[in-house]
């Protein structure tokens, strides 16, 4: 194992018993993946893609069919008590104790782990906005979150694991989630996330791991999946100019571009500078930019289905 990795998965399979329909279900298929210290490591795929299944294989909450799993140089199934200790996890599904105040909570986690700080932990819950005298049964979606959040970062772990972590979070909360996660990062420390949302993971990580249908596609540098990513901008005018087609075509990143009366659509790949500055000199209306859904993003580059896929380019980073 590479001095540097903190996570190092190798042929990783996991295959559900067979019900009465016959051939159990195969989750996660040969998965090998190397995340290395002070990284944030995004793991992106649509529902259902197999990356609770990996998170769970992980915690060694459910067993693998085959392959193996090392964190932090520990055998994530042979030596799973001793890598609970230098973990951070914050399931997709938090349960907590309805009749207990948040503080009760961070007070009773504490004390299973030693040396933790309370004092940090209420730092956290103040900057995520979070107050911590109301009973948890008490708690919205988002704040329920936000405790998950202050517990998984409470005993400044070396490594995290989040699972779909701003589900419910407003997008103020997003912004000082992704900032603590960077604090993180600057300390050395390694977050692997898990995440459905493009976006969001294109904010924050260093690099990005694509599963679909329990296969690894792709590991990509977040600077690469920016250059793949894309956007449809939709502008509308009430004016009678005409948007020339010649014009919105030359511009870097733009194409297939559609010009009906009054309204121009197109794909942007990259930056929008160009867009928003030819843009203006329109009388605009209306600017609608709209993120393809993920699942039509991966057909799109990483099925082969597009002029634009960057597939065969990937460049692989473990």
């Amino acid at each position: 194992m590479s001095t540097n990795a903190v996570l190092q998965i190798q042929d990783l399979t996991k295959r559900y018993p067979a019900g009465s329909s016959g051939e159990g279900k195969l989750a996660l298929d040969r998965l090998n993946l190397t995340v290395y210290r002070g990284e944030i490591f995004g793991y992106l795929g649509p529902n259902g893609a197999g990356k609770t299944t990996t998170i769970r294989l992980l915690l060694d909450l459910i067993r693998p069919t085959s392959g193996s799993a090392n964190i932090l140089g520990l055998d994530a199934q042979k030596q799973s008590v001793n890598v609970k200790r230098f973990l951070g996890n914050l399931p997709s599904e938090l349960t907590l104790w309805e009749h207990m105040t948040g503080t009760q909570i961070i007070h009773y986690l504490a004390g299973l782990r030693p040396g933790c700080d309370t004092r940090y932990a209420m730092q956290l819950a103040e900057r995520l906005d979070l107050h911590l005298n109301q009973r948890v049964g008490s708690y919205s979606t988002g704040n329920r979150r936000k405790l998950g959040i202050v517990q998984a970062l409470m005993h400044k772990p070396p490594f995290l694991i989040l699972d779909e972590p701003t589900n419910g979070l407003d997008p103020l909360v997003r912004q000082t989630f992704n900032q603590m996660l960077e604090e993180v990062r600057d300390e050395g420390r390694t977050v692997f996330l898990s995440s459905h949302v493009l976006s969001e993971v294109e904010q924050i990580c260093d690099r990005v791991g694509v599963l679909r249908d329990g296969v690894l596609q792709a590991v990509e540098g977040v600077h690469d999946l920016k250059q793949a990513y894309y956007r449809w901008v939709t502008i509308r005018t009430t004016e009678t100019s005409v948007f020339n087609q010649a014009e919105w075509s030359a511009l870097d990143g733009v194409e297939d571009v559609r010009i009906t009366p009054g309204q121009v659509r197109l794909r942007v790949c990259g930056r929008m500078d160009a867009v928003v500055k030819l843009a203006a000199r329109y009388p605009v209306d209306d600017l609608k930019v709209e993120e393809p859904s993920l699942e039509h993003f991966f057909m799109t580059f990483y099925d082969g289905s597009g002029s634009e896929g960057v597939k065969d380019g990937a460049r692989r980073h473990d």
